[in-house]
């Protein structure tokens, strides 16, 4: 297995420029494509459920570490408090959105497999509910992501991935008290003080206090100069497992946990600045990541997928995959976006509702409720042994489903016309090398306020209230009235791409030096010595 594990890593690190960055397909895939592969259906070299008794346990802890420092990642990349500025976005997205799939699948899992009543249901669909944060990278990371989706779409993804990865355990505990215990108010009163007081805010809690301590301490140490920018990076992986560590030592939301520390870490953003441009925390995450899914692809029973005596059949799983897909998160999405100011329109929602992968988190939730659910017998004696039979086969099938189709809409998509972007997109035909058709939107750049070119670390986004530095507010709140009247000067630089992409860097009112148009690209159908890159210089007008 090592072995196998390293040819992959090695192959795949040998093409991975063109695999991600032109082809637009991550280690996902590949590594799920891999584990199949070296599974017991193919080569039979890497067979974990043949483990026996230790099967669940390993793949349990395996999601555990994966997800943790996955959502730890999550945390420290996102702005500095960001959490605490878009509470009210994510509040809107994660909750509403989260019950509305887990009742609705539930409600398509019982109609699809009967023997299973709606509470065990529930438990299923609750494993379907958590975004995946390491699939959900696919567009939240990368070139395609950069180029092509808004930083405020994938900032509020991200968030979202993390924050209902460790909200899944109250829906999940909720189905698991209902199916075990005898009473429904015993049921009820340990989902409140277990599930959400205990798990939830005291893993919440626990998260953030870590942090914010070993941020205070990393702070001292680096004054003191008793800490060297390695440590830092360590962080990513030494803090995360502690918390978890902690967290599921005493019975907390571990996941949430990992989350919380990773905000509360970079709160200030001192550990943003001491971590800026080192490439090992995204090591981590290929050699996890790649780990991981390639124990996936081995782990997916394949022939449960076809058990008639629990009801389970291949259509049926299709069919259940598709309702999932169309159904989950689409609807609320659609239903809600105008109360979320990060998603600006219908297509912006659409494209957030349709990228809900399941994975990682989907096996771990599944896993977690086997091991408090009694093991079955043939036939199964209860709804309790029955629900345990059944919730692998379902949620592994919809999980592969999610993995193929989730990890490969990138492709699909680099292929049409993209996503909807807040970068304006014009093709032109350029006829002399000094003269450029500005088109009339130009002549009011002053009032789109949206269309703003800025650094990575100051992205201005939808529902934010943080102001990029050195730049005048009067200039994104206070659109003028009427259009200006400008002067233009056209600088030519060589260029060979085929569209063309402007964009504003906008300047303070007491600023009276040129704003910059950019022009990135030039599709020229006049002949190759005139095709270029303009930058398109305009002055304000007072």
């Amino acid at each position: 297995m090592v072995s196998a594990y390293a040819n992959f890593s090695l192959q795949f690190s040998m093409v991975s420029l063109l695999v991600k960055e032109k082809l637009y397909i991550n280690e996902v895939v590949l590594g799920t494509g891999f584990g199949i592969i070296i599974g017991p259906y193919c080569a039979n070299v890497f067979t974990p459920r043949e483990w026996g008794p230790l099967e669940n346990t390993i793949t349990l802890e395996v999601m555990r570490i994966v997800l943790a420092t996955g959502l730890f990642a999550v945390g420290v990349e996102l702005p500095c408090a960001y959490m605490k500025e878009h509470a009210k976005s994510l509040l809107i997205m994660v909750v509403p959105t989260m019950a509305f799939g887990w009742v609705v699948v539930a409600g398509i899992i019982q109609a699809l497999f009967p023997g299973l009543n709606y509470i065990s249901s529930l438990c299923i669909a609750a494993c379907l509910t958590p975004t995946d944060p390491v699939t959900c990278a696919a567009i939240t990371r990368g070139k395609f992501a950069t180029k092509h989706v808004p930083v405020n779409i994938r900032r509020i993804l991200s968030a979202e991935s993390a924050a209902n990865d460790g909200l899944a355990y109250p829906f999940l505990a909720i189905s698991i008290y209902l199916t075990v215990e005898t009473s429904v108010r015993t049921a009820i009163g340990k989902w409140f003080l277990v599930g959400w007081l205990y798990q939830v805010i005291l893993g919440t809690v626990l998260g953030a206090v870590l942090g914010l301590l070993f941020s205070k301490l990393m702070k001292i140490s680096h004054k003191k100069g008793f800490i060297d920018r390695e440590s830092y990076v360590a962080q990513y992986l030494a803090l995360s497992i502690f918390t978890i560590g902690i967290a599921s030592t005493i019975g907390a939301d571990d996941l949430l946990a990992a989350f919380a520390a990773g905000s509360a870490i970079s709160w200030d953003g001192h550990f943003n600045v001491q971590t800026e441009d080192d490439v090992f925390s995204s090591v981590i995450d290929y050699v996890l990541n790649c780990g991981c899914f390639i124990y996936i692809g081995a782990w997916l029973p394949f022939d449960a997928y076809n058990s008639p005596e629990y009801g389970i059949t291949p259509w049926k799983l299709v069919l259940l995959m598709i309702a999932i897909l169309v159904l989950r998160r689409i609807p609320p999405l659609l239903a809600l976006y105008k109360f979320v100011p990060e998603i600006a329109s219908w297509q912006e929602a659409l494209f957030s509702g349709h990228f809900g992968p399941m994975g990682v988190s989907a096996v771990f939730v599944a896993t977690l409720a086997l091991t408090r659910l009694p093991t079955p017998e043939h036939p199964p004696a209860n709804q309790a042994q029955y629900l345990a039979a059944t919730i692998q086969p379902i949620v592994s099938f919809i999980v592969l489903g999610s993995i193929i189709v989730h990890g490969l809409s990138i492709p699909f998509f680099s292929m049409g016309r993209g996503v909807h972007s807040r970068t304006v997109s014009l093709t032109m035909t350029w006829t002399s090398r000094n003269r450029v058709t500005v088109p009339d939107w130009v002549l009011g750049a002053r009032s789109a306020p949206n269309i703003v070119e800025s650094t990575a670390d100051e992205d201005i986004e939808r529902g934010s209230t943080k102001m990029p530095q050195d730049t005048d507010e009067s200039t994104v709140n206070t659109p003028d009235a009427a259009p200006p009247i400008v002067a233009v000067v056209v600088e030519s630089v060589p260029g060979d791409t085929d569209s063309v992409v402007t964009k504003r860097h906008g300047r303070g009112m007491s600023d009276s030096s040129p704003e910059l148009v950019q022009i990135e690209a030039v599709n020229n159908h006049a002949g190759q010595d005139n095709n270029q890159i303009q930058n398109v210089r305009f002055p304000f007008a007072q």
